[in-house]
Formats: structure tokens, C-alpha cells, sequence
């Protein structure tokens, strides 16, 4: 795959933009096609990251992200937008994904490196 975890951030971009042009230009095959990289490389970028929890926790909001607008693409493609339900349902895992790094570990962090720095002096 992509050897610098940067670099599949930024094909990323590339993959997400290709599959919301063809969504906005009601390109119906090729952006359900398009779904699939977007996803894989998503969870890809997200198991890269499983070293640092707070890029972990962040890289899957993303994934969640990517499903929730996959979803609503195949939703208003096919389903007369009917998958608003699930959708949200994805939306609302990437926020409780995010919100605990930054309302749990985030200040567990800072607490640790305050602790941390107070012992050097």
C-alpha cells in the first residue's frame, strides 16, 4: 500500500473527493464503486494509527464519517433518501469516538505529562 501514513492521508483526499464527484454528478456506478478504496483506505489509515490512541480514536470518527456519507450517497441514489436514520446512527459514533479522546484521555494525558514534568524540577 502507501508507505508514509501522511501519504495515505492525502490519496485518502483523493479517493473521498473522486467518490463525492460522483455523487454530486449523480454518477450512481462509479460513485458506489468508489465507496469501496474510500472505506478500505479509511480503516487502513486507522489501523496504521493504532499506536497513538488519540490518532487511533480520530483516524476511526473518520471511518465512521466515511461511512455515514457513503450511506447517505447510496440513500439518496437509491432509497429516496432513506437511510438519514442510519446515517445519523454513523455520525453519532464519530462524535462519541472523538469526544471521549477529548473528554477521557486527552486530559489524561496532560495529566500525565504534568506529572511528568513536575518530577524533572
Amino acid at each position: 500500500m502507501v508507505r508514509s501514513l501522511r501519504a495515505s492521508e492525502n490519496f485518502h483526499i483523493v479517493l473521498w473527493l473522486l467518490k463525492d464527484l460522483c455523487w454530486v454528478m449523480d454518477l450512481k456506478l462509479a460513485g458506489m464503486i468508489m465507496v469501496v478504496p474510500t472505506v478500505a483506505m479509511a480503516v487502513y489509515i486507522a489501523w496504521r494509527s493504532r499506536g497513538v490512541l488519540g490518532e487511533l480514536l480520530h483516524s476511526v470518527a473518520v471511518v465512521f464519517w466515511i461511512l455515514a456519507n457513503g450511506t447517505w450517497m447510496i440513500g439518496e441514489f437509491f432509497l429516496e433518501d432513506g437511510t438519514r436514520p442510519l446515517v445519523a446512527t454513523f455520525f453519532i459514533a464519530g462524535l462519541l469516538t472523538v469526544s471521549w479522546f477529548y473528554a477521557v484521555e486527552w486530559p489524561r494525558q496532560l495529566r500525565r505529562e504534568r506529572g511528568q514534568g513536575s518530577q524533572r524540577g
